[in-house]
């Protein structure tokens, strides 16, 4: 029995694919969507507390996580553009930006825990609100919201629907090319915008029927779409972060590239590992049985390069009698 191995230049696949980790209109946009984000917060919490308005604090307060979390992306950004040629990065710095999202939805969840506490404790002690200039600074609150949501929309980046050649190559993409770092960014701002709406209802309520339980109540109701958007996010970038990648269309991709009948014989992938490196790039180390003494590792690499979503691969050939 004989085995071979081979691997690709990490060193250079690496520069090759640095724009994976440094998108600089990303980041430009987290940035500006950050300062308005932190100008607007100390507005709302200075208001809330001034007028007595329970909705509008849950909204200034979250609202300053937002502002951390936006931060921490454009931060996240810069990280993984500046170590992007750092050789102990053995994979890319792409990873960075999906904990960056992941510590995102983390903050979400603590928001969300705030505002339930805040809202109840006000259910059972409720206090007096004013009511026009709160609803005035929840409807400046919203108008910031859609303005950051608007800056951010670009950021649906589902990987180019071509290549780099500029040919179109649909199973290349399955979906999963999503920018998750500016996704939390931009659910963030979401948050925001469905509080805000929620603030200006509880406060129009209270004002004009004298439902004074709504503004709490929003407050819970708010909290919960906050901590199911956070579970997503949790989801989706833990998948990455923990490599759960195994169910994705690419593993069978693979498997079809190498399993060819040729000569006589076919290959068989008898252990196979695919993780991803990048918002559409993948990397995979497999072992193949093969009775054919001409198959190599590059014949088979050359197999794979078809997806072009495969950026690196480790093979090993076993011999079979």
């Amino acid at each position: 029995m004989t085995q071979l191995h081979a691997a690709d230049d990490l060193s250079a696949w690496t520069h090759e694919h640095v724009f994976e980790t440094s998108d600089g209109k990303a980041e430009r946009r987290a940035r500006v969507v950050m300062w308005i984000t932190l100008a607007t917060m100390v507005l709302e919490i200075v208001a809330g507390w001034w007028y007595n308005s329970m909705a509008l604090l849950a909204d200034g307060w979250h609202m300053s996580s937002h502002a951390l979390a936006i931060g921490l992306a454009a931060f996240a950004y810069a990280a993984s553009r500046r170590y992007a040629r750092d050789p102990r990065f053995a994979f890319g710095t792409w990873k960075i930006e999906i904990l960056a999202g992941y510590t995102s939805a983390i903050l979400l969840l603590g928001v969300a825990v705030l505002m339930v506490v805040a809202s109840v404790e006000r259910l059972f002690a409720p206090q007096a609100i004013h009511y026009p200039q709160a609803l005035a600074v929840a409807g400046i609150g919203l108008a910031v919201n859609l303005v950051c949501a608007l800056i951010l929309g670009g950021h649906h980046d589902h990987g180019h629907d071509q290549d780099h050649h500029g040919h179109d190559h649909h199973q290349h993409h399955h979906g999963h090319g999503e920018d998750l770092n500016m996704k939390a960014a931009y659910i963030h701002v979401l948050a925001d915008a469905a509080t805000s709406v929620l603030a200006m209802l509880a406060l129009a309520g209270a004002w004009l029927y004298g439902w004074n339980w709504l503004d709490p109540v929003m407050g819970v109701a708010g909290a919960v779409l906050v901590a199911l958007w956070a579970k997503k996010l949790m989801q989706e970038t833990g998948k990455v972060l923990l490599d759960r990648e195994m169910d994705h269309p690419v593993v069978q991709e693979i498997r079809e590239a190498v399993e060819v009948e040729e000569g006589g014989d076919t290959p068989r992938i008898v252990d196979l590992h695919v993780w991803r490196v990048g918002k559409q790039l993948y990397s995979c180390a497999l072992s193949v049985v093969s009775r054919d003494a001409a198959l190599t590792p590059e014949r088979l690499r050359a197999r794979i390069g078809i997806h072009e979503e495969i950026v690196h691969s480790t093979i090993e050939i076993v011999r079979r009698a």
